[in-house]
């Protein structure tokens, strides 16, 4: 029997449609976008296509899309080039619960001197717009805020805490690579500068981001060369790749209305299955602010990464660290206070565009199996 795949936050397949668009540009249609023969003008226009498409996505202006090659180096060109903006602001304001393409260069920055407040979420994974708001002042080049959180798909209130950053004339980056193309995504209505995407997690292939920079805002860029992507981002653009992405963004717009409904239903029915048939069953993070495809789920008295191990039924993920003789939990987990043993239990599973209801009965089905043939084994407990 196929695996059952849940792991549409970790990566997503390619869409056969972006797949489409892309073989041109890896074939005969080779020119280079820079230059002026007729194959370089025809490259120029496909990536001004998907330029148009992408920004179509997030509500955006062409002209504020940059192609990157992915979410963490959107994040990368927004947070270390936004903080170089005005020398007189060394602060930055995030949270503690951020994927490392955001808590790794913040991290960088504080090492080279600028001072860093990282607002805790509370324990429903959610941040308070009051507290991050409290910790911004004259000061504050930027903050910086995950959208939806990666492990635990809960949805931060980003609109509050750019407007509360807007008062004190900070600019805002949002991490928006696990939200764009599961929920409405809208910068204007956001209020954000920059906005961070990452195009494995929506359909098209490894290697391809998006960064928006709001007009008006020129950012310094990490790597210099040519001067492609309007003096935003060096290097011969990814052809393919963009094109690729364009057609993801189209078919994610036109998708959304009724694949968000869908996936809520489904992962409603997941998570009915799991806690029917797992007694002390914990669904981490807010129960209704969060993302429609994503679950993560503590299940009791067992490691649950030794639950996938055991589970080949079933793929997904969780975030413990394994070491020689035990595991560490997922730090985003104990930072919104889930004691240790319990964290070790997570297990997330995240639905896509394919994920059907035979789907969601055989994973369900082989992952309560699994966990109550290790719950019955002391030694195959959680360490």
């Amino acid at each position: 029997m196929t695996p059952v795949y849940l792991d549409n936050n970790g990566t997503t397949p390619v869409d056969p449609a972006a797949l489409r668009a892309m073989l041109p540009y890896l074939q005969n249609e080779f020119g280079n976008p820079s230059s002026n023969t007729a194959l370089g003008r025809r490259a120029h226009d496909a990536i001004e296509t998907a330029r148009a498409q992408a920004a179509a996505l997030i509500g955006a202006e062409p002209d504020e899309i940059t192609f990157t090659s992915g979410g963490t180096e959107s994040s990368n060109i927004a947070i270390r080039g936004a903080v170089r903006l005005d020398r007189n602001r060394r602060a930055i304001v995030t949270t503690n619960i951020e994927h490392p393409a955001t808590e790794a260069t913040v991290a960088f920055l504080q090492s080279q001197g600028h001072s860093v407040s990282r607002v805790a979420a509370n324990a429903e994974g959610l941040v308070d717009a009051d507290d991050v708001a409290a910790a911004i002042d004259g000061n504050t080049a930027l903050v910086t805020i995950i959208h939806a959180q990666n492990e635990i798909g809960t949805l931060q209130p980003v609109a509050d805490i750019a407007a509360a950053a807007k008062k004190h004339g900070a600019l805002v980056h949002v991490d928006a690579a696990q939200s764009v193309g599961k929920i409405p995504v809208d910068v204007k209505a956001l209020g954000v500068d920059f906005l961070s995407i990452a195009g494995h997690k929506l359909y098209a292939p490894k290697g391809i981001g998006i960064l928006f920079t709001r007009r008006g805002i020129t950012l310094p860029p990490l790597v210099l060369g040519a001067g492609q992507e309007h003096g935003r981002r060096a290097g011969t653009e990814n052809v393919p790749y963009i094109a690729g992405l364009g057609e993801a963004c189209r078919i994610a717009a036109e998708m959304l209305p009724r694949e968000q409904l869908r996936l809520a239903k489904l992962s409603a029915s997941l998570l009915a299955l799991l806690k029917r048939d797992v007694p002390g069953l914990v669904l981490t993070g807010h129960a209704t602010q969060r993302l429609p495809n994503t679950l993560n789920v503590l299940f009791p008295g067992v490691s649950g990464r030794k639950l996938l191990e055991m589970c080949p039924q079933v793929l997904a993920s969780n975030g413990s660290a394994c070491h020689a003789d035990s595991e560490d939990p997922s730090a985003i987990l104990t930072a919104i206070g889930i004691p240790r043993a319990q964290a070790l239990g997570a297990v997330r599973l995240s639905l896509g565009r394919h994920t059907t209801d035979g789907d969601i009965a055989i994973a369900a089905a082989a992952l309560v199996a699994t966990w109550k043939i290790l719950s019955a084994t002391p030694m195959a407990k959680a360490v």
